[in-house]
């Protein structure tokens, strides 16, 4: 159904770029410029990682406008752009969802959007048949849902085949705590109907990234922290056989959640705010976990017994 050889294995995700509502001053307790950033985005594409995921919802425009800045300085074809509409800030025109796609394409400077997701299923029947006319458009070259269940998926695939389009691709949050789309049928339907799944909060916003734990908190008054934080305690022994599989394969705990989320099927969606966070993504696509790996680590996970599903999500299973 796709045409995605093309794609890497893992996309980047701009959720932390800009300021602003939902932007990462106020989620990450990040303040980063685009000077910053701009290095971010050079090594990324150095490194072959061209896909890059955003939403007009992320800083409200902010992090497209720099997606976008950046975008510019390399040739259209070289990178691959993804973004959102979010039913929550639809306006009032007569066709709402093109509108948001069109300020989009503005804001990415660019004529067409590779992946164009419904941000969450606030009502499927009211919003699906919009992405039908951006891809008969071409202003959008493929067509996803995000946040969904596995009834919202059929059906929004089932009001998409009738006009003789395909749902593309399914983003929802995955992780090694987190996988209430493995057990709502989710991955095994996208696997077979061709459609990509991609995993967003591998990392559990850093939760999962080796570099915290009851010593070194997240950052104190970010959402972040406030989610994960008291759970730290309970993920110890998993971060502890991250860390120590990593070091098998030359990596550290971080890529050890991404190679395994690639191992699961699926398209890891990872947060960059430093040239070295794409560096260390970038290795994770080369890493083979064994079968054993695999589930000591998933054992771990579901000894921890946490819930890190996001106040936005509704469950899966």
């Amino acid at each position: 159904m796709n045409n995605n050889h093309k794609f890497p294995k893992i996309a980047l995700g701009t959720w932390s770029w800009g300021v602003g509502a939902v932007g990462g001053d106020r989620v990450f307790g990040n303040h980063l410029g685009e000077t910053e950033l701009k290095e971010v985005f050079d090594a990324a594409m150095e490194a072959g990682l061209n896909l890059w995921d955003t939403a007009t919802v992320y800083g409200m425009g902010a992090s497209e406008d720099i997606l976008g800045a950046f975008a510019k300085t390399y040739s259209r074809e070289d990178v691959l752009l993804s973004t959102k509409f979010t039913p929550q800030i639809a306006g009032n025109e007569a066709d709402p969802v093109a509108a948001m796609c069109d300020a989009s394409l503005k804001r990415l400077g660019a004529d067409s959007i590779d992946v164009y997701w419904i941000h969450n299923p606030a009502d499927v029947e009211k919003w699906t048949p919009g992405l039908v006319s951006l891809v008969k458009s071409g202003k959008v070259k493929q067509v996803g849902v995000s946040n969904h269940n596995l009834a919202q998926i059929k059906r929004a695939e089932e009001i998409l085949s009738k006009e003789g389009v395909h749902l593309s691709a399914v983003q929802n949050h995955f992780s090694l705590l987190y996988r209430s789309s493995e057990d709502g049928g989710i991955l095994d339907y996208c696997k077979e109907n061709g459609i990509d799944f991609y995993a967003y909060m591998v990392l559990e916003q850093g939760a999962l990234s080796g570099k915290y734990d009851t010593q070194h908190p997240l950052p104190e008054g970010s959402q972040r922290g406030d989610t994960y934080n008291p759970i730290l305690p309970q993920i110890e022994k998993l971060i502890a056989a991250m860390r120590e599989i990593g070091e098998q394969h030359g990596v550290g705990a971080p890529q050890v959640a991404i190679a395994w989320a690639i191992a699961m099927g699926t398209r890891p969606i990872i947060g960059v705010t430093k040239p070295s966070q794409v560096t260390d993504a970038a290795k994770a696509t080369g890493v083979s976990l064994t079968a054993e790996e695999m589930a000591q680590l998933e054992t771990l996970a579901k000894e921890a017994n946490v819930d890190t599903r996001g106040s936005w999500e509704n469950p899966m299973a």
